[in-house]
């Protein structure tokens, strides 16, 4: 496998391996974004637990231990989301590998970088997936805890 010095090659390798990168560009955005809910997710459980063990009106630990079993469930959706997030990363950064060595060198690539790509791709929908699951739970408890005080 010795590299040619080929300016033109390797120019050629590096454009065709640029591609992928503008779906890690997203991929980075939404860990983010997620990494965030995450967050305030866990927040919102301390928030309500603090609270549970302060109180001791059953109709109000009721609530709470619902609220919990929503939060813990958004919690797991958020964190599915976020490995998946991961797992798509990994293979867009191996499929760039894999395109600029198959470019610049004999190492025939192209059927694991198309895999690559495309199991990327995949993961990645399957994270948007998590992630619009999240949201309608988080949309759906707002939803309800407004309803529960009279408001619209």
């Amino acid at each position: 496998m010795a590299l040619p010095i080929d300016s033109t090659t390797i120019t050629h390798g590096i454009q065709l391996a640029v591609a992928p990168v503008f779906l890690l560009t997203a991929v980075s955005g939404m860990i983010g974004a997620v990494a965030g809910r995450l967050a305030r997710i866990i927040d919102r459980a301390r928030q309500v637990e603090d609270r549970a063990r302060a109180s001791s009106d059953a109709e109000f630990l009721a609530r709470a231990y619902a609220e919990l079993a929503e939060l813990r469930t958004r919690g797991q959706l958020a964190n599915g989301c976020i490995g998946l997030l991961t797992f798509c990363a990994f293979l867009i950064g191996t499929t760039i590998i894999l395109l600029f060595l198959g470019e610049t060198t004999d190492f025939q690539a192209s059927r694991l970088a198309v895999f690559g790509f495309l199991a990327g791709v995949a993961s990645f929908l399957l994270a948007l997936v998590c992630f619009l699951a999240e949201t309608l739970i988080a949309t759906r408890l707002l939803n309800f805890h407004m309803l529960e005080h009279g408001r619209r």
